[in-house]
């Protein structure tokens, strides 16, 4: 499996699916996933919210409204809106994405930075978590995953810990 790490907007990378670091309730105020609300339209938070509660640990598929993808992941980092979030949760959310990537037949997968916003980890803690649980991850589906943020420091967080 292919890892790329990309500074820029998720929104713009050419992958099947992208990763919204999601709470367990499926609302998409701020963030990467108001942004992905912003552009792909609320049909998104309003499929993913049916779908709820999502643990943390498990991720559901919604689909990507007015983008260009096939579907975005909702991958819980936290249980409500703007909770803190931990290394752990971190790691069970970025697993599901994978494992849920993976189970539907996608080649390719996109993901910001995981519970470093609203959900205040520490990029460098954040980074190798989500690292260690792909290059732990055993695809069948799977040839590529991007990492990408608008975030300097998260995309640095990322290229030293690979």
């Amino acid at each position: 499996m292919h890892i790329d790490i990309v500074e820029g907007s998720l929104l713009e990378v050419d992958v099947d699916v992208i990763v919204n670091p999601a709470n367990s309730l499926g609302l998409m105020g701020g963030g990467v996933a108001g942004l992905i609300k912003r552009f792909g339209g609320k049909e998104i938070e309003e499929e993913a919210v049916k779908k709820a509660p999502i643990e943390v640990g498990r991720a559901i598929l919604t689909s990507a409204g007015n983008l260009k993808f096939k579907g975005v992941i909702h991958a819980p980092t936290m249980e409500e809106p703007a909770m803190a979030t931990t290394e752990e949760k971190v790691r069970k959310a970025v697993r599901a994405a994978l494992e849920l990537a993976d189970e539907l037949g996608f080649e390719s997968l996109a993901m910001p930075g995981m519970g470093t916003g609203v959900g205040k980890l520490p990029k460098e803690i954040s980074a190798r978590a989500m690292l260690e649980e792909i290059k732990a991850f055993k695809p069948k589906h799977l040839k590529r995953i991007v990492l990408v943020d608008v975030d300097r420091e998260m995309v640095r967080a990322w290229k030293e810990s690979l």
